[in-house]
């Protein structure tokens, strides 16, 4: 079985990966910037809530001792030497009013602030006032939760309109990756057009553009030179096999007319290659029998081959094609066989296949990787050529509708396989 050519390259972006790379890049911008939020605004509260009980309690004492010293009474939430008065605001011996932060928690009575201050001297009992902190902790708490609330709602909006955007940009950019593979594949004409947004992937789209523009006007100007060069040899070529008609019979003749028939056949061939390069021919389709043209085109090679026929149920499979093409086409590949392959060269027809064989060191692999380049056979021991007959019968092939595939046995021996439409 013949091994396939290198199938059409590939240079579009997997579609759903730019889209979920945005999309979590987005997410993770998102949650980083609402835990960021979160943190700040949790942080700046919480000392706000414990400032303004500071606060709070600085004011209670002071109100509570004048009350103290003015009528001997305490007020509301004032005591003296509390038992869960903080050991720091027991020490001190002067009469300056402190506070401190108490985080202990007992009978579901939560974190406070406490304001103390001595009632005279020395060993004076201490004058005490407690701020609960719970309410404006749980106000806290609350604040917390409505924060964590809108950074999912604000995550659930982020990440739809990130897949969006990333949609827009990714068919933006496959419109560039098509526009490549399509001059890859050979097409000149291909062009991605004004995709929109005037930023980098416009850039690109319009530089894909400029290159396949230049490179387009350079192979036309090759061709054009290729097919000038064909027509300005064609003339002289005529007329030196004409003039060899005039040397006398030998050795030298014959050397001279097999030399001068070699260049009459490769101006032939650039003429053809030209013009299949310039889309001026068209097939002329017929109802032919395969098996038989294609043991025409083989004898007409003058080189031998073995041609097997597999006959279906009706005889021998008849296809609708030009058969002068399709003879130039296996006889490419027989003359190709014989000239750097090995015999024995065997073309095998089955249905609407054509299979040429040779049993030589095979296809090298950069033409199995490229396809046939013209004026280049490969490596060294696939001998010597123009490199011209694979270029023809691969341009025959596609000019016919027809699939020609390159490839080597596994046993050695290069493999050339010429699939037929239906």
């Amino acid at each position: 079985m013949p091994v396939p050519r290198r199938p059409r390259p590939s240079l579009g972006l997997p579609r759903p990966s730019l889209r979920r790379k945005i999309a979590a890049l987005a997410a993770a911008t998102a949650c980083l910037v609402a835990v960021t939020v979160g943190v700040l605004v949790h942080v700046w509260s919480a000392h706000d809530i414990r400032d303004r009980a500071r606060m709070r309690a600085f004011n209670d004492v002071y109100a509570a001792m004048e009350t103290y010293r003015r009528t001997g009474t305490l007020p509301d939430g004032a005591e003296l030497d509390p038992e869960g008065l903080p050991a720091v605001l027991r020490s001190p011996a002067d009469g300056s009013r402190r506070t401190a932060y108490d985080g202990y928690v007992e009978n579901n009575v939560g974190p406070s602030v406490w304001g103390a201050q001595r009632v005279a001297g020395p060993g004076s009992p201490v004058l005490a006032v407690q701020i609960n902190m719970s309410s404006e902790l749980h106000g806290l708490r609350r604040l917390d939760a409505s924060m964590a609330v809108a950074s999912l709602a604000a995550l659930a909006t982020a990440v739809p309109l990130a897949v969006y955007g990333a949609g827009l940009l990714g068919r933006r950019l496959r419109r560039v990756s098509d526009t490549a593979v399509r001059i890859a594949s050979g097409d000149l004409d291909a062009r991605t057009g004004p995709v929109g947004g005037g930023d980098e992937v416009a850039g690109i789209a319009a530089t894909v553009d400029l290159m396949a523009d230049s490179l387009g006007h350079r192979l036309r100007a090759e061709r054009r030179f290729t097919a000038d060069v064909a027509h300005e040899l064609r003339t002289p070529v005529g007329g030196l096999l004409a003039a060899t008609d005039l040397l006398p019979p030998g050795e030298t003749e014959d050397l001279i007319r097999a030399r001068v028939r070699d260049l009459r056949g490769l101006v032939e061939d650039l003429l053809e290659i030209s013009r299949l390069d310039a889309g001026a021919e068209q097939p002329v389709r017929t109802h032919v029998p395969l098996g038989e043209v294609v043991r025409a085109a083989a004898a007409r090679t003058g080189l031998g081959a073995e041609v097997t026929v597999t006959d279906t149920d009706a005889g021998d499979a008849t296809v609708e094609t030009d058969p002068r093409r399709l003879e130039r086409i296996v006889g490419n590949l027989v003359a190709n066989a014989h000239r750097h392959g090995s015999a024995p060269v065997e073309v095998a027809v089955d249905g609407h296949t054509v299979v040429v064989r040779d049993h030589g060191p095979g296809f090298p692999p950069e033409l199995l990787r490229d396809g046939p380049r013209r004026f280049h056979t490969g490596s060294a021991e696939r001998g010597t050529g123009h490199g011209l007959g694979l270029t023809i019968a691969l341009g025959q092939a596609r000019l016919l509708g027809a699939d020609l595939l390159l490839g080597n046995a596994p046993d050695g021996g290069a493999v050339a396989t010429l699939r037929l439409p239906s």
